[in-house]
């Protein structure tokens, strides 16, 4: 078993996303290790009140704090929409509370949503019968991204959600450093038909080899689809100038008035507009490669403990995933949700657009994955 710091980067990068459910490709996180969860409260209401965009930058947010937190070391997480999850080592534990505790002052100051955040102990997790194993993905040779099994995430977050392990906000005006978080691409409409939020979560008691089928039942009727059903078309994301996500990427910078910090913002993003849409290298910069690595580093279908994608899909497939998945239900083997909508969105986080490791988190632009969530909680009621 691989232990201490080093433990997330000797685990080995799988590439077919078919291999997901191979339990030999999950390595066990060290004990002294802890799981960061957070989420945004009321997330429905905010999505009911087209908040989308908020929520979404809200759940981005939690990454780019703890990952500048820890200097940009590599570290796993999963963004899940109106929250994120991820795992630090006991060395890291301090910054990623620091930076958590910032976040959730953030996320209540600037994006006016309330954010709960929890830090529990791997240990904790164990002692209740529980594990949290993690894996890693990496959908191009650029980067790699996390999976997690094991019940201990989906375990964290219902603690979380008790009020357990909770992480106080910090004092009022304290700023996470948000440092390369922006959101200035515009949704993605559906080319497809329809871009389709599914959560498939295992049922109370189902049985773990009889999970495993469906969901790579699930993934194969996927993988059958155009480029996998990804929702990022080829030329990457649409650009215009100025973009819906000004205002949110202004509250990010730290420094300055708000209106000051806006201006930078506006004066910035034209030029980055300009390179990209004359497609002039600059500095090393080069914008096909970029829009390339956008597409390749899209976050649109992950694993935590239940499967999570964002598809843009034919009706026929998004028919023949809704029946495999009732029928899995009528078993007693999942517990599922799926919400469709006319459009994806991505909120990106680019340390240095010099670099290809380049992180773009999709969500649907009308709901996605929160919607998705209480359409599984309907089907439990």
């Amino acid at each position: 078993m691989i232990s201490g710091e080093s433990f997330y980067g000797g685990i080995p990068v799988f590439r077919g996303f078919t291999s997901l459910m191979d339990p030999v490709l999950y390595a066990p996180l060290p004990d002294d290790w802890s799981i960061g969860v957070a989420d945004i409260v009321d997330s429905t209401k905010a999505i009911a009140a087209q908040r989308y965009k908020a929520v979404n930058m809200a759940g981005a947010a939690v990454i780019a704090a703890v990952t500048n937190a820890l200097g940009g070391r590599e570290f796993p997480f999963v963004f899940g929409g109106d929250g994120a999850s991820f795992a630090v080592a006991p060395g890291d534990l301090e910054s990623a509370r620091e930076a958590l505790a910032a976040t959730a002052t953030w996320v209540r100051e600037d994006l006016d949503l309330t954010m709960r955040v929890a830090l529990v102990p791997v240990s904790a997790i164990r002692a209740q019968g529980l594990d949290v194993r993690v894996a890693r993905f990496g959908p191009s040779a650029n980067l790699s991204y996390a999976m997690f099994s094991g019940g201990g995430l989906a375990f964290a977050d219902a603690a979380m959600k008790r009020g357990e392990f909770a992480v106080p906000a910090a004092p009022a005006g304290t700023q996470p450093d948000l440092s390369g978080l922006s959101c200035r691409f515009e949704v993605i409409p559906a080319s497809r038909g329809l871009i389709l939020s599914v959560l498939v979560m295992p049922a109370r008691g189902a049985d773990p080899h009889a999970f495993r089928k469906v969901i790579e039942d699930i993934i194969h009727l996927v993988e059958r689809s155009p480029d996998g059903a990804r929702p990022v078309p080829p030329q990457g994301p649409p650009l215009k100038w100025p973009p819906q996500g000004l205002e949110y990427e202004a509250r990010t910078r730290r420094g300055g008035p708000l209106l000051a910090r806006r201006a930078t913002v506006l004066a910035y993003t034209l030029f980055v507009y300009l390179i990209m849409r004359f497609d002039l290298n600059v500095g090393g910069f080069v914008p096909n490669v970029y829009r390339r690595q956008v597409v390749e580093n899209s976050d649109f279908r992950k694993f935590d403990d239940g499967l999570r994608m964002i598809l843009d899909c034919t009706p026929q497939l998004e028919r023949a995933l809704s029946d495999r998945l009732a029928i899995a239900a009528r078993d007693g083997i999942v517990r599922y949700g799926l919400y469709q909508q006319d459009a994806a969105m991505m909120t990106c986080f680019t340390p240095s657009a010099l670099r290809s490791d380049h992180v773009h988190f999709i969500d649907g632009a009308r709901g996605g994955y929160a919607s998705a969530a209480t359409a599984l909680k309907a089907m439990m009621a």
